[in-house]
């Protein structure tokens, strides 16, 4: 078996892919996940990966540095979502005030609010039950089909899908943390002018439990139907991926 084959599995299925954080699974399991993975994938695409075997040892390097980029490409692109998602998760908890006091993320690398692992804890869980993380291995195998293992890579086309899918991300995204900015704004606004009225009081210390009140009432609320966009936003990039 030529290592190659399972070259382009590794890096989108395992290491990139929002479905299998790093926190969460040690790099050792997710190593042999990918390998397991790959052994699954090799006869689909075998076909069309045996030609390149007999490639001279040059050719085989370059395909083997092509094979891996292209499984990068793979996972950045399926992951971007759930970066923009983070960042809005942030801001979300930044706008309700509940960003003092980081712990420690599920997805993410840093430590992060509380609201903000509790949201991408719920995409991640909603992006299993959905089972979209099966649509990263589709596109893994439409890749064959798209780039041959001895294909040419053109970055410049690597380099507008990632762009694309960046717009893409953080639109969908903004539009679920639209609601709590607005909110903050409005709170902020209110505050400001109550303070301004009467400035002997501390208005803001006195306001701090209402804001933070009204932000955990506003997530109640909204968290079902901004998870359910964020999936079917998710989801429908994925099919179309």
């Amino acid at each position: 078996m030529q290592p190659f084959w399972f070259l382009r599995a590794l890096a989108p299925a395992f290491s990139l892919c929002p479905a299998f954080p790093v926190r969460v699974f040690p790099c050792r399991s997710r190593l042999f996940l990918a390998l397991a993975c790959s052994l699954m994938v090799v006869p689909l695409v075998l076909p069309q990966v045996a030609p390149a075997v007999k490639s001279a040892p040059l050719l085989l390097m370059r395909i083997v540095v092509v094979e891996i980029i292209i499984g990068g490409m793979i996972g950045v692109l399926a992951r971007l979502y759930f970066w923009a998602l983070q960042f809005m998760a942030n801001a979300i908890a930044m706008a309700t005030g509940y960003s003092g006091a980081p712990a420690g993320a599920i997805e993410a690398e840093e430590p992060q609010a509380a609201i903000a692992s509790f949201i991408t804890l719920s995409a991640l869980c909603l992006f299993f039950i959905s089972d979209l993380h099966l649509e990263v291995f589709r596109a893994l195998l439409s890749s064959y089909s798209v780039i041959p293992v001895d294909g040419i890579f053109q970055p410049g086309t690597a380099m507008v899908n990632v762009t694309d899918t960046l717009s893409k991300a953080f639109l969908s995204t903004i539009r679920i943390a639209a609601p709590f900015i607005v909110f903050a704004v409005v709170v902020n606004i209110a505050v400001g002018l109550i303070n301004k009225l009467t400035p002997s009081i501390p208005v803001y210390f006195i306001s701090m439990p209402f804001v933070l009140a009204g932000g955990l009432m506003l997530l109640y609320f909204a968290m079902p139907d901004l998870l359910r966009f964020f999936s079917n936003e998710t989801g429908s990039y994925l099919r179309n991926f």
